[in-house]
């Protein structure tokens, strides 16, 4: 794959329509926190019956999964009966790149918007895919595929950061009573859709009183319900960039879990305990971020393009000198490589192939640069201008700084790369 394909770019310019008509307009009350971007995900998946396709992929998925434990139950082996195919919602390997311009798309108008969206599916409702029962799939995912509820995915905590397991605090013990629940205490910050979310997906250490050390013990994933008692979902945080995606902290005291609330039903779960799972989820989430910084590549380019052909300086246009030229070129380089990683990518998930973790961590940790380094010239390509919130470009900026941060901060992901390196 070396450039979108037809299909491609009618979704493209679909998209660009939508977001000229419904986003653009209301990107001001979005970025002050006046207007929920949980109306507009949910209209943008209406539009493009993208609500009906998630409904119609999980029940079909449900039913494979329901065809294939009754054959199990009958004394056949999973392969009699059921096809290896759909191990997830499918394959979705040809839909890859339309949602793949979907994504970069949104990116370059609303990354608080997108980010929503992205970490209730890509996260969240993932978490259950992977690792959830059938009953558990059931219960969850039917609502949060077509984001009639929004989930949170909670891992971090304020003494931890990028020491997400080493560093958790926030513990399950048994409750003892003799029915398996458990009893949730600590806290987590930074939470996307934290203040706003109906489902909540909380990494947990075990604490049976063994003696392990704390760093060394598993970790347990459990789904909660915002309303829960002891379940406290905080304010939304004022932030530097990414304004419009709702970000807070969740409180956790003395919160009664039932065991059907821990995803696989049991703290020996086949795919590893709760770091596997969100390994997993780091992989993608780091591919993710290549998408939003091509997003923003791409708008910050269109604009300087379109500001220096119009903005005059000493009688001539700005487009004209040297300089200009070179932030110009310098913004098409960073353009085609990040796009030609996004391509990459994508080539290689239509053959059944994901990046592993380094290789994911080396392209979030260039692309993240780029868009920053991008963005940041726009606001000096438009000068003063760049500097007033009225021409978008000091938007773009905050939000690409968000994302040197975002799924893990840029000195980590050179740890994962050396580690991949040093592996082999």
């Amino acid at each position: 794959m070396i450039e979108w394909s037809d299909t491609d770019v009618i979704m493209r310019d679909t998209v660009r329509e939508f977001i000229d008509k419904e986003i653009r307009p209301h990107l001001d009350v979005l970025e002050r926190g006046e207007m929920s971007p949980y109306p507009l995900a949910r209209k943008l998946f209406s539009e493009f019956g993208l609500d009906a396709m998630a409904a119609e992929a999980v029940k079909t998925m449900l039913d494979k999964q329901r065809a294939k434990e009754t054959a199990v139950a009958a004394g056949a082996t999973a392969t009699d009966k059921v096809s290896h195919e759909g191990g997830g919602l499918g394959d979705i390997g040809a839909q890859a790149s339309m949602a793949a311009v979907m994504v970069s798309e949104l990116a370059g108008v609303s990354i608080g918007l997108l980010s929503t969206i992205g970490v209730s599916l890509g996260l969240g409702a993932a978490t259950i895919m992977s690792r959830g029962t059938l009953a558990q799939k059931e219960r969850w995912l039917p609502e949060l595929m077509t984001l009639d509820k929004i989930a949170a995915w909670a891992i971090t905590e304020p003494d931890a950061g990028s020491d997400a397991f080493g560093g958790m605090k926030t513990t399950v013990k048994r409750s003892g009573d003799g029915d398996g629940a458990y009893i949730l205490n600590g806290q987590k910050t930074f939470i996307t859709n934290g203040p706003e979310a109906g489902i909540l997906i909380v990494y947990a250490k075990l604490d049976d009183g063994s003696g392990i050390d704390r760093r060394d013990r598993p970790v347990l994933t459990f789904v909660l319900d915002a309303g829960m008692p002891g379940l406290t979902q905080g304010k939304a945080f004022k932030k530097m960039g990414m304004m419009s995606s709702p970000t807070g902290e969740l409180f956790f005291d003395n919160v009664r879990l039932t065991p059907d609330r821990l995803l696989g039903e049991t703290e020996s779960h086949t795919g590893g305990d709760g770091r596997d799972s969100a390994r997993a989820s780091f992989a993608a989430e780091r591919v993710g971020v290549a998408l939003m910084s091509l997003g923003i590549i791409n708008e910050c380019h269109r604009l300087c393009l379109d500001y220096a052909k119009t903005r005059t300086l000493w009688g001539k246009q700005i487009s004209t000198f040297q300089l200009i030229q070179l932030k110009l070129a310098k913004m098409e380089i960073a353009r085609i490589n990040v796009q030609n990683m996004v391509f990459q990518t994508l080539e290689r998930l239509k053959h059944g192939s994901l990046p592993s973790l380094s290789e994911a961590s080396a392209i979030k940790l260039y692309s993240s640069e780029a868009a920053t380094e991008v963005a940041m010239e726009a606001v000096q390509l438009f000068g003063g201008n760049g500097y007033m919130a009225e021409y978008r470009v000091e938007q773009l900026a905050r939000d690409a700084k968000s994302l040197m941060i975002y799924a893990g901060s840029n000195e980590v992901q050179v740890t994962h790369i050396a580690k991949g390196l040093l592996a082999g």
